[in-house]
């Protein structure tokens, strides 16, 4: 989950084409249900209700700060303590504020502190083709891209095209 709503901004680093999911309340609900249905945390969060607009400020500064910290983990391998402590912040934040356990805000905020202290955290990787950020839950832990159906294909089909035009050449 905490993926997921990470990875709801599609294209981050490209601000010309970059598009937030979550800006648009619909998109925000159709999320949700997506989450209910096919979430790996689904019976830990087996309902999830959209924030109000009033406490939509608190997913978006968690999304942000899980962001950034998972990221930079990715990065450079350290904990870097100001963002732990902004991402531990919002998280707290996000619970106190959310209106049930049943909030996407508040399954977020335990899908963070659940990824934080467990063993998956040394299994993240950031996606070469489009920036997200997954597990890596290959056997050798070397997938390289988020999703095989999607970047791996296009991967697969860039080297494929690289490869038969040099040997055209």
């Amino acid at each position: 989950m905490a993926l997921d709503v990470a990875n709801s901004v599609i294209l981050r680093f490209d601000h010309e084409k970059s598009v937030d999911r979550f800006a648009v309340p619909e998109q925000l609900e159709s999320f949700c249900e997506a989450a209910t249905r096919l979430s790996a945390e689904r019976n830990i969060f087996p309902t999830l209700a959209p924030p109000s607009a009033a406490s939509r400020g608190h997913l978006i500064q968690l999304r942000e700060a899980t962001d950034r910290y998972f990221r930079q983990l990715i990065e450079t391998g350290q904990d870097d303590n100001a963002l732990l402590a902004d991402l531990l912040t919002t998280s707290a934040t996000a619970l106190k504020n959310a209106p049930d356990t049943h909030s996407l805000q508040a399954a977020t905020a335990r899908s963070v502190l659940n990824l934080m202290a467990g063993p998956d955290r040394t299994r993240l990787r950031i996606c070469g083709h489009c920036g997200w950020l997954f597990i890596d839950r290959s056997k050798n832990r070397s997938r390289i891209w988020c999703d095989m159906a999607v970047c791996g294909n296009r991967h697969k089909a860039a080297k494929h095209y690289r490869r038969k035009k040099e040997t055209a050449s």
